[in-house]
């Protein structure tokens, strides 16, 4: 039997995954009773430092006497439930979730999405027949800041990123889903412009966006010239010497200059959330000038 240890006093609960038994403590959902058993399940929506929302819909499984199937982000193990997460229903699920992903939002920067598109054999260029002219495609990036821009053409809607910027780590609220439908996107309060909304470029919604909709400046910068090189780039761990805090750094540097800051989901001090000075103010370590947000009309961007 495969199983997660549980702490003393816990009460585990077992069940049964692909016909293999598993047994994990109470409450644990059954997406990490996969992952205990080894087994490998796409998510979207889902990271480990935030509340399952349950709307990407890619980690669905089949579980004996429900009549849907259900998110296995959010949903708890039961005592005797028996799981199936290969079923013929969950395959064809999954692949029509990513297919319609696919033809409608830019995955190229989406590494893990194209690997389970592969997986499963999805085909998102079978609906370029059809015309679905509210598809974003071709919509060119926000940029109204020196930080970070805004590419809804990759944009999933996972609401990570709200999630990040609200309940779950920073307590802002600066974004929300706004419009419907194919309408439906990330949007400040009235659709404000980023430097004139509640946002307090911490940069946490960037940490945690699958697809590169939400990115560096500079990141996107270098990917547009054709500089960015992930074959060049090391990574180094650190700690943020801006207060006493102790927020753990994880630089990535590339041709000795710093590209990007990150911070480890598993750092029992941040959660993988930084501050605006964690996250952005890596300027002075080369000697640089770091300078603080600045309007669109002020940046001279479009």
């Amino acid at each position: 039997m495969t199983s997660v240890q549980a702490e003393p006093g816990e009460i585990s609960v077992s069940l049964s995954i692909n016909g293999r038994a598993v047994a994990v403590p109470t409450g644990t959902s059954i997406h990490k009773a996969c992952e205990s058993a080894g087994i490998d399940t796409p998510t979207l929506c889902w990271a480990e430092n935030l509340t399952p929302v349950s709307v990407c819909r890619v980690c669905v499984v089949e579980v004996e006497g429900s009549r849907a199937l259900v998110p296995s982000c959010a949903r708890a193990a039961e005592d005797g439930m028996v799981v199936d997460t290969d079923s013929d229903r969950v395959r064809h699920s999954r692949k029509m979730v990513l297919e319609f992903l696919g033809s409608g939002v830019d995955l190229s920067q989406a590494p893990e999405l194209q690997r389970w598109i592969e997986h499963y054999e999805s085909e998102p260029e079978r609906y370029d027949q059809y015309e679905m002219p509210a598809i974003r495609m071709g919509e060119e990036p926000k940029v109204q800041d020196n930080l970070y821009i805004r590419d809804y053409d990759k944009c999933v809607l996972c609401y990570k990123c709200v999630e990040a910027c609200g309940d779950d780590a920073q307590h802002s609220y600066a974004i929300a889903v706004s419009g419907r439908g194919f309408g439906a996107r990330i949007s400040t309060e009235f659709d404000a412009a980023l430097p004139d909304s509640a946002c307090v470029y911490c940069g946490n919604c960037i940490s945690v966006c699958p697809t590169g909709a939400l990115m560096f400046t500079s990141e996107h910068e270098m990917r547009k010239a054709g500089e960015w090189d992930e074959s060049k780039q090391t990574s180094t761990e650190t700690v943020c010497p801006y207060c006493g805090v102790g927020c753990v750094l994880d630089l990535t540097v590339q041709d000795n200059k710093i590209v990007r800051v990150m911070s480890p989901v598993e750092s029992s001090v941040t959660n993988g959330n930084l501050c605006i000075k964690g996250r952005f103010g890596y300027g002075f370590v080369a000697g640089a000038e770091q300078s603080e947000p600045t309007s669109e009309a002020e940046s001279g961007a479009t």
